[in-house]
């Protein structure tokens, strides 16, 4: 099921705005989010280690703003 944003010009509509409606799309839809996911292969460990990793990050950020 490959559906793409699809975004019409409406009749006296620009160009820039026809734009700006598409990249809104884009982006609600998480299509570039998807595309990124899917553009390299992780082994299941990597992303096991990734996830722990970012938990950490996160974690640390958040003690971080606590002691502030």
């Amino acid at each position: 099921m490959n559906v793409l944003a699809e975004v019409v010009v409406q009749e006296g509509e620009t160009l820039e705005s026809a734009l700006r409606r598409f990249k809104r799309k884009v982006q609600q839809e998480d299509i570039i989010k998807d595309i990124k996911r899917h553009s390299y292969y992780l082994k299941p460990g990597e992303k096991r280690r990734a996830k722990e990793a970012l938990a950490r990050k996160r974690s640390r950020k958040k003690r971080s703003r606590e002691v502030e």
